[in-house]
């Protein structure tokens, strides 16, 4: 008797900025399925006078999400992990980690960008990279500890993005990834490799940025005592490791007609292109240029998102769920009042409600009303980047594709499709989890290109049209 045939497993590791997840994935009569077998959480914390990741945290909770898949008898043959983008750690000789892992909500890039543009001003540094400014790049951070912490960066042999320190942890590879280092604004647009002669000026180790290595590649095999703790041994892959770069990888079409919003704690709004559109139009839009699959550009805004709602949520005790808090903004429908999400102000406040309170001027506005502001501010800009990108394009733009957990707020998708006044279809809602994976069967020869990948998304998962 013929025993069926196990499946290859495939293990997608995303980790956002307040939790984790471990997803199985596999092909089973042409599609895809997925199943979540570990959740942890994630979140900055203290420490020595900074916000840091717990490092040493993930890392375990990584190798618990592994020993899960063994524990469920399907073990994977491949896994590639993603993450945020942006933020890094430091390496000595030995491959000790130096310094804490701050994140990019820490207050200690401000006023970094006044002293950056002392050795090149703002618009020379759109022009070499064509990423957007924003003070949490990695660039300001860089400035930030050489000012601080200039030994550590004389001590330092590796600079790792975080999944790539990850994938270290777990291979003893040092390997930067692509589409996570092009968040860096470190890197040169019309090369796709670092700007040596920026990280020159800068003054920076130049021992620290080393080639470049692609989404889709291998990594290695597990070390010994890493495969002997979880039971396995795999190969690891480097996914498009920033998770938007993965979320976009996974957009069922591969139409150039098409917007994409990636919905979760930012929006990231903007269309995918095999050139880069970073001339003064695009900086006057302030437009980025981040890496793609296949050397493919993600020209998008990076915008607050429902960051702001989970703040909100949070802070009153998560009390209210996500149900509520979209009823409650929906009693106040009609308010004309508007804020700028993407102000610095709402990026780390103690209190994010009152933050929104202050800059509406009504200190004692209703919370449902805080919340409906919030959210008709997130419709109008992306409203406002749709047609910022037709313009930068020549033509118009025939839908928007919305994807990641935050597609699952239907008041926010209708709002947006009032806004944007163009076609809104939402889903997959597994997004980033799907490109990570699709991008390790890329890999390891189960999809010819990026397109047949994009057909069995379609054919796999729900895709709905959002009336205005």
């Amino acid at each position: 008797m013929n025993q069926p045939k196990t499946p290859t497993y495939y293990l997608a590791v995303d980790i956002g900025a307040t939790s984790g997840r471990h997803i199985l994935a596999h092909l089973e009569n042409g599609k895809l399925e997925m199943e979540e077998i570990y959740r942890f959480p994630n979140g900055l914390t203290q420490k020595n006078g900074h916000a840091c990741w717990a490092i040493e945290s993930l890392c375990d909770s990584l190798i618990a999400g592994m020993k899960k898949a063994k524990e469920l008898g399907k073990v994977p043959s491949y896994m590639g992990i993603d993450t945020w983008g942006v933020d890094f750690v430091l390496l000595d000789k030995n491959g000790k980690l130096l310094g804490d892992a701050v994140g990019y909500r820490d207050s200690r890039t401000t006023g970094m960008d006044e002293e950056l543009y002392k050795t090149i001003t703002e618009p020379e540094l759109y022009e070499r990279t064509g990423i957007q400014k924003a003070i949490f790049n990695t660039v300001y951070q860089m400035v930030a500890l050489k000012k601080e912490h200039p030994e550590q960066l004389e001590q330092a042999e590796h600079m790792l993005m975080i999944p790539d320190y990850l994938n270290y942890v777990l291979t003893g590879k040092c390997e930067q990834e692509y589409t996570d280092a092009s968040t860096t604004q470190l890197l040169n647009l019309k090369t796709g490799t670092w700007d040596m002669e920026l990280i020159k000026m800068m003054g920076l180790p130049e021992k620290l940025f080393k080639p470049l290595v692609m989404p889709g590649t291998k990594v290695g095999s597990l070390l010994p005592e890493v495969a002997a703790e979880v039971g396995y041994d795999l190969c690891v892959m480097h996914p498009a490791e920033h998770d938007t770069g993965s979320a976009v990888m996974a957009v069922p079409t591969s139409s150039d007609e098409i917007a994409f919003l990636s919905s979760g704690t930012w929006s990231l709004l903007g269309m995918e292109s095999l050139t880069p559109m970073a001339d003064e139009a695009a900086h006057a839009a302030n437009l980025t240029n981040e890496g793609g699959y296949d050397m493919r550009y993600r020209c998008l805004k990076n915008i607050m998102g429902l960051w702001m709602i989970s703040s909100i949520r949070r802070q009153e005790g998560d009390n209210y769920t996500y149900a509520d808090v979209s009823n409650m903004a929906q009693e106040y429908d009609a308010t004309p009042l508007r804020v700028n999400v993407n102000d610095n102000a709402f990026l780390a406040p103690d209190n994010m409600a009152r933050a929104v309170r202050e800059k509406i001027g009504k200190p004692d506005a209703p919370l449902g009303e805080v919340l409906a502001v919030v959210y008709h501010s997130l419709a109008d800009c992306y409203a406002k980047t749709v047609a910022e990108l037709t313009a930068l394009r020549g033509k118009p733009l025939a839908t928007l594709h919305v994807f990641g957990g935050g597609c699952q707020d239907q008041y926010l998708n209708r709002l947006t499709a009032q806004a944007c006044g163009i076609p809104v279809y939402t889903g997959p809602i597994e997004a980033t989890a799907i490109g990570n994976v699709i991008c390790q069967m890329l890999g390891s020869g189960v999809f010819p290109d990026l397109p047949t990948a994009r057909k069995v998304v379609f054919d796999s998962f729900e895709v709905k049209k959002i009336n205005a």
